[in-house]
């Protein structure tokens, strides 16, 4: 009996002993660990990355940038069928425990140590998920669950179950790039949390325990399997009745993958320039993980004419040419040529151009297998479309038979000659690029912007990006020069053979006009409206270099223009949105303009943290109404040149669209001023100009300057593409008037002389600033100039006058 009585002593003594040991070695670990966990208090300051998004002026989605796809929601903004989805597929007991679910550990114990559970199991809650996906690392060892534990209770002490929830709904990982909820429902159906069926937001709340178990495309049956487990959860837990789970469950499994590109727009050359922007202002972690809204200046429907009217006169000057020969060619159609066309690079943003085969060729035409398109997984789709470019789809080319333009493999870009049709028109991808871009007067907002034929091919923005010589549309910056400074639009200026002495062992320069004809003394207007190259190096000669390359500075032309007489005649290198943004200032009035991409930027928080009207509102912020008068926009902008001067400028340049590209606007019934330009060689084909709303500029030339053709000009190229944009771009708004500034006085004037006449035909109203209007009687020096009055060539004289007032 005492033996039996020491042994249990010794047992009990033993055990406790183990138990002291066990506790010890128990907390010696727990403290170890706790020393060494993560501040559970930075979940106070949690800001995850999410998604950069741009926004078009009218709020549709063009372009997003983001290292993790993640739009941000409170809670409260989640329906609360949705958070029952998640609730009944994750941790039924969330809003009871403490942070922790001992019978689910119990579980997962029991299962892992027999090994029946395959993968070993956590019994993890969401309190315990956000701890890990926030807090810790992803490994899968009994050190890091303890840690995920030690955590769980001290989030559950320091934050609500809404924020922890909250948390929990914005970091998790649904697959397919899609982190947090809002993202997932737009990323898999295309809608907003408050849009979700109860079947999608079952399918939805399935994902978290394995995004590729459950995958859409790969594993469609499992997917539907797991959305239905969590339906039948949601019934069994008195969320829903059990008749919306069944009814749920006979729900097709359907996913609509969300898709934004910048291409959907035609849009990539702006998106591109304002994520540069982004980038440069903010830096690269703002820009992919900041959460920024962008609103953005871009007009959808705007940027689709501008393509469209750019694509249309690059490939008109292209096709001119004749047909170049194909792309590239499949050495056989035999078996599945659409996979083997699927896999060649095609460029995404030039539709409704495609990529075809030709399969069969004959005579009359030939026979194509279209590009396949991809599903939402990447693979190429087993449907196979076929079509038939026709004889009048070839007559661009000079070939009236097919099979002398066509072979059998050849690979070759194809445009539907109608939509219903499957009668194909050839095309060619232009050699020729240009740009296009158009902004408002008044505001700088850009509207459209198109950098080249496709974005796909070239990244290179040739509205901002390409520095190319203006030629004559430089010569509106001499002109307002002059203006500013003593010349009137009625001022003579010599139109005659000059001859400018260059220096020591160097030939003299005899700029000539574009035509070889000089037309003797000649008003301002007609020097410009006929594009005369002596008569503005005369002017540029008399006013100055250095003031003309002030003003090209101040017009933002360009920064430090060379005070070289060529640089009048647009030698310098500008670009098309400087060029366009210039002739926006004379419409304007002379005010100073930025040119912008963007309205305004608000952090993820919804705080504007810039805006490109910085005009400041007098009276705006009052707190309520008293009779008080109207706020006042107190406009800050700087006076580039006298607005006298710019609607001179602009009369002008009226002029010049009026008389002298009658055929290519006529018709056109809206006020135009603008101006073509040519330069030697035909290297630089342009038209700038600008209506009261809208500036715009063209510009064509190929990348690698060269010549054009002798017959290429900026009137017979660039200025129908202007035409073409406005037409469509303008249709159905009011028409406007040019502002003609307080002091102008619009004189009847004879537009050759500059002298007064009586309104009548050829007679014109002239702008004049008070006190430089023509007399009654002006002579006319004019009248008697005839060809043998022109000096074969007048050497150039600095004490010799060689213009008339």
């Amino acid at each position: 009996m005492r033996f039996v009585l020491r042994f249990f002593g010794f047992a009990v003594a033993l055990a406790s002993l183990l138990l002291v040991s066990v506790s010890l070695a128990v907390g010696v670990l727990l403290w170890h660990l706790s020393a060494n966990l993560p501040d559970h208090a930075e979940l106070a300051r949690y800001e995850p990355a999410t998604t950069t998004r741009l926004h078009a002026a009218d709020g549709r989605v063009i372009a997003e940038y983001a290292r993790e796809n993640r739009l941000y929601l409170p809670l409260g903004a989640v329906p609360g069928r949705i958070v029952a989805a998640f609730l009944s597929a994750e941790d039924r007991h969330f809003y009871e425990h403490n942070g922790i679910d001992p019978k689910g550990i119990g579980r997962a114990l029991l299962a892992n140590f027999a090994g029946t559970a395959g993968r070993p199991q956590g019994a993890s809650t969401i309190t315990q998920q956000v701890a890990k996906n926030l807090l810790l690392s992803r490994e899968q060892t009994y050190s890091r669950k303890i840690k995920e534990i030690l955590l769980a209770f001290r989030i559950e002490e320091t934050f609500s179950k809404d924020r922890i929830l909250e948390l929990y709904l914005n970091e998790i990982y649904f697959g397919m790039g899609h982190y947090g909820i809002a993202a997932a429902a737009l990323g898999y159906f295309d809608k907003s949390v408050q849009e979700l069926s109860l079947a999608e937001a079952a399918y939805l709340a399935a994902l978290p325990k394995g995004p590729n178990n459950y995958h859409p495309f790969r594993q469609p049956e499992a997917a539907m399997a797991r959305r239905n487990w969590v339906l039948e959860r949601m019934a069994a837990n008195g969320y829903i009745a059990q008749h919306e789970a069944d009814g749920a469950m006979e729900e097709a499994f359907v996913v609509s993958p969300r898709s934004v590109s910048p291409h959907e727009t035609q849009a990539g050359y702006f998106a591109e320039e304002v994520r540069r922007e982004l980038a440069n202002r903010y830096g690269e972690a703002a820009l992919y993980e900041g959460g920024l809204s962008v609103r953005t200046t871009l007009d959808p429907k705007m940027q689709a004419v501008a393509r469209k009217s750019l694509v249309d006169g690059l490939v008109r000057f292209d096709e001119a040419r004749g047909w170049r020969g194909t792309e590239t060619h499949l050495t056989s159609v035999e078996g599945d040529w659409g996979a083997r066309l699927a896999e060649l690079p095609a460029f995404e943003d030039i539709r409704p151009w495609q990529q075809a085969v030709v399969l069969t060729v004959d005579a009359k035409g030939a026979r194509i297998g279209l590009r396949p398109d991809r599903d939402a997984t990447g693979s190429v789709e087993t449907a196979r479309r076929t079509g038939r470019i026709v004889s009048r789809g070839i007559r661009w080319t000079g070939k009236s038979r097919a099979n002398d333009v066509l072979r059998v493999g050849d690979v070759v870009h194809v445009e539907p000659i109608s939509k219903a049709s499957k009668e194909y028109r050839l095309r060619q991808i232009p050699e020729i690029s240009g740009a296009l871009v158009a902004l408002e007067p008044d505001t700088g907002r850009i509207r459209a912007m198109v950098g080249g034929f496709s974005f796909s091919q070239n990244e290179f923005n040739r509205v901002t990006q390409a520095w190319r010589q203006p030629g004559s549309t430089f010569k509106a910056v001499v002109y307002a020069a002059a203006l500013d400074n003593g010349y009137t639009p009625s001022s003579l200026v010599l139109d005659a053979p000059l001859s400018i002495e260059q220096g020591a062992g160097q030939a003299p320069w005899s700029p000539g006009n574009h035509n070889g004809r000089y037309d003797g003394p000649s008003t301002l207007r007609m020097g410009l409206e006929r594009s005369k190259n002596v008569m503005t190096v005369r002017l540029a000669r008399d006013i100055g270099m250095p003031l003309v390359s002030d003003y090209a500075r101040r017009l933002g032309v360009q920064d430090d223009l060379p005070p070289l007489l060529a640089m009048a005649l647009g030698a310098g290198e500008t670009t098309v949105l400087r060029m366009t943004t210039a002739y926006a200032m004379f419409v304007n009035g002379g005010r100073h303009i930025r040119p912008t991409l963007i309205d305004y930027i608000q952090d993820r928080h919804g705080t504007t943290i810039f805006r490109h009207d910085r005009r400041t509102c007098t009276g705006c912020a009052a707190p309520s109404w008293r009779d008080q008068g109207l706020p006042k926009l107190a406009d800050q902008t700087e006076q580039i040149i006298d607005p006298l001067t710019a609607y001179q400028v602009t009369s002008l340049l009226e002029g010049v669209v009026e008389r002298t590209l009658p055929r290519v606007f006529s018709g056109f019934d809206r006020p135009l001023a603008g101006k073509t330009g040519t330069t030697n060689d035909a290297k630089d084909l342009w038209f700038v100009g600008s209506t009261p709303e809208l500036a715009v500029g063209v510009f064509l030339g190929y990348d690698r300057p060269r010549s054009l053709g002798r017959s290429a000009y900026g009137s017979g190229h660039a200025a129908p593409i202007v035409r073409a944009f406005l037409e469509q771009a303008l249709a159905g708004r009011p028409q406007a008037s040019f502002r003609v500034p307080a002091g102008i006085k619009l004189i009847p004037v004879d537009p050759h002389t500059g002298g007064r006449r009586a309104p009548g035909a050829g007679v014109i109203l002239e702008a004049f600033k008070p006190g430089t209007e023509p007399p009654a009687a002006a002579p006319s020096p004019v009248a008697d100039w005839g060809p043998a009055d022109i000096p074969a060539q007048e050497a150039y004289a600095p004490s010799g006058p060689t213009y008339f007032r």
